[in-house]
């Protein structure tokens, strides 16, 4: 059987068919592992008792007869600032190299309780700050498409490593745009969840007014099925409550895909205009002629905002880093207790200094950081009154403008900032590729994103199903 591109739904089918064991996926993914990563530095850590919970997988289900959860044997690549209890959790930096929390977070219990393996741990831009993809612990991750690019990021380690297939779904978390990113600059479907829909306990926090966690995936399916078992009420994170009582009564489908009859909102002051904008928005007028030929009904949308101007009004991620950040590593005695500490220490990636030295110049106590959160309340009412006036299942934009960066560069103009201030979930789906060039043999990929009201994530993972009829997903070529 080839494993390449597995799906969980084939996975579990060989498995019940005794033509595949977990132990088999578990040994091909290290494999591939230890073949192909030294080319795109993505794995910080491989669990080094992988192969034996999967060998116990498989006692359990010739014991049994049956699977032990529905992300039984499920190779998971988890984004190294999410706690695990038998492994170190550095969130990339050199600092924590060597922190054991002596705890899983509680979607790591969660995924462990649903049958899931976390195979490896993987790289993130430092302190998850940014979105290239780069720390102090493991150094630049590259992009498996195009090795002169970046990721994207901040969770680009966990984007990478699926898309080169070193695990059969992965996490993220996402606090501006770190799921999304990593997931269109690799191909993936990627879902960052309402504020309230997932648990960020045990997770090394950057803005807790913006942070979340989400699936990434190889397709729409195994996005759906994760977040399914990572969802749910947390007593330590008691945001989540509302996710409890209102998370499963929005956008709730269950029908056979079809995306005929479909209204989407088309915001067109988030594409991009000039030179460096034509390939993303060459893809982009590829998607929306598929989604009319589909019978989707698309609305220009007369709006004109955009993405610089929503992160200027209303994103708090480096007011709120100071207080949350060190609110954490004191809590759980962390070898380093505060921002103010990790700067004197000097052991952080150049990359850092500068959103280091002004995230601990601002305060949670200023007037603009209280204007921030202010305009916050004001984007969420002009966003679902905008889906409400136009009778939208949701609005669509690439997620980032441009291709994503290359190695040295900065990510600009990503719009996944307009979800992360209104804590709106979104998801962002592969559409394509740029056209092929020396460095990049298939091209790179585009990724298209849909943002919908709260907890209406079934809703838009209907939507990504109903889109994988027209299957984007391309897995790279690799050099031996």
């Amino acid at each position: 059987m080839d494993l390449l591109e597995l799906t969980i739904q084939k996975f579990h089918f060989a498995i019940r068919n005794h033509s595949l064991s977990v132990a088999d996926v578990v040994s091909f993914y290290l494999e591939r592992i230890a073949r192909f990563d030294q080319q795109i530095n993505s794995i910080i850590l491989v669990n080094p008792q992988a192969l034996e919970q999967a060998k116990a997988l498989d006692d359990a289900f010739a014991r049994d007869g049956e699977l032990t959860g529905p992300l039984h044997g499920v190779p998971v690549l988890l984004k190294d600032n999410i706690e695990t209890i038998d492994m170190p959790t550095s969130a990339g930096s050199l600092l924590l190299k060597e922190f054991y929390s002596k705890r899983d977070a509680f979607i790591v219990k969660k995924l462990k309780n649903a049958g899931a393996i976390i195979i490896a741990k993987t790289n993130l831009h430092e302190f998850a700050v940014w979105g290239e993809t780069v720390s102090s612990i493991l150094g630049q991750t590259l992009n498996p498409y195009d090795l002169s690019r970046t990721p994207g990021g901040s969770s680009g380690g966990t984007g990478a490593a699926l898309a080169a297939n070193f695990g059969l779904v992965g996490i993220g978390t996402d606090s501006v745009n770190s799921v999304r990113s990593p997931s269109s600059a690799n191909n993936l479907v990627g879902l960052r969840p309402s504020i309230g829909s997932v648990s960020r306990s045990g997770i090394v926090p950057y803005t807790l007014t913006q942070d979340t966690a989400g699936a990434m995936a190889r397709c729409a399916e195994d996005v759906a099925l994760v977040q399914s078992v990572i969802e749910g009420y947390d007593p330590l994170d008691p945001v989540t409550a509302w996710g409890k009582r209102f998370g499963k009564e929005y956008g709730f489908f269950e029908r056979t895909p079809v995306l005929k009859g479909r209204r989407l909102g088309v915001l067109r002051s988030f594409f991009g205009t000039g030179e460096e904008a034509e390939p993303v928005n060459l893809v982009m007028a590829e998607a929306l002629k598929e989604f009319a030929v589909a019978g989707v009904e698309l609305i220009d949308l007369d709006e004109t905002i955009t993405s610089p101007e929503v992160q200027e009004r209303a994103s708090v991620h480096l007011f709120e880093l100071k207080r949350d950040l060190n609110a954490y590593l004191k809590e759980t005695g962390a070898p380093v207790d505060s921002l103010q500490a990790i700067l004197a220490s000097k052991q952080y990636h150049s990359s850092l200094e500068q959103n280091l030295i002004e995230a601990q110049s601002l305060s949670t106590d200023s007037p603009i950081y209280n204007q921030k959160l202010a305009e916050q309340g004001k984007l969420r009412e002009w966003l679902v009154n905008l889906l409400a006036a136009n009778d939208l299942e949701g609005i669509l934009y690439p997620h980032q403008q441009m291709l994503v960066c290359k190695v040295g560069g900065s990510q600009r103009l990503r719009n996944g900032v307009l979800a992360s201030v209104t804590g709106f979930p979104s998801i962002c789906l592969p559409v394509g590729f740029s056209r092929p060039d020396k460095s990049a043999s298939i091209g790179v990929p585009v990724g298209m994103e849909i943002i919908a009201e709260p907890f209406s994530e079934n809703r838009l993972l209907d939507l990504a199903r109903e889109f994988d009829i027209f299957p984007k997903h391309k897995p790279p070529l690799f050099k031996d």
